[in-house]
């Protein structure tokens, strides 16, 4: 099982990137691969249980369940269901925490996942580089951040 860890420092309290993280259907707006996205059955984007059917720029879809959020720890976790790519059983979670000595926030994204042995560096790669840290810097872009 490959397991995949970034994690970064935003400029801003830990409220405000918590407001635009916390939208599990509002990836769209802000992460430059995704490029729509919408809860399926009409259920609300903050309910557990609820999937997420998005959209790539490349013109790839993908399908993603909420399975835990946590307005009290910042946190949420998701699974992967379909995806184009050798991702499976997907499990990721997401975790803001404040930096208190200067009201930055701290934020953690961690997957975990198996892969083909053949394909481990790419994917690792992939969730790290082009998802996870594309993430935070179209974040800090989002919010108006410096880099």
């Amino acid at each position: 099982m490959a397991k995949v860890i970034r994690s970064t420092v935003l400029p801003a309290p830990i409220e405000v990137v918590w407001d635009v993280l916390r939208d599990f259907n509002g990836h769209d707006r802000w992460h430059p691969a995704v490029a729509s996205s919408e809860i399926e059955r009409g259920r609300d984007a903050d309910r557990v249980g609820s999937i997420r059917r998005f959209k790539l720029t490349d013109g790839s879809e993908l399908r993603e369940q909420l399975l835990t959020l946590s307005d009290a720890e910042t946190a949420y976790s998701y699974c992967l269901f379909d995806t184009p790519i050798p991702l499976f059983n997907y499990v990721s979670h997401l975790r803001l925490m404040p930096v208190t000595d200067s009201d930055h926030t701290f934020w953690e994204w961690e997957g975990l996942f198996d892969t083909p042995a053949d394909q481990h560096d790419a994917m690792v790669q992939l969730v790290g580089t082009d998802i996870y840290e594309a993430g935070f810097g179209a974040i800090r872009t989002h919010l108006g951040l410096e880099s």
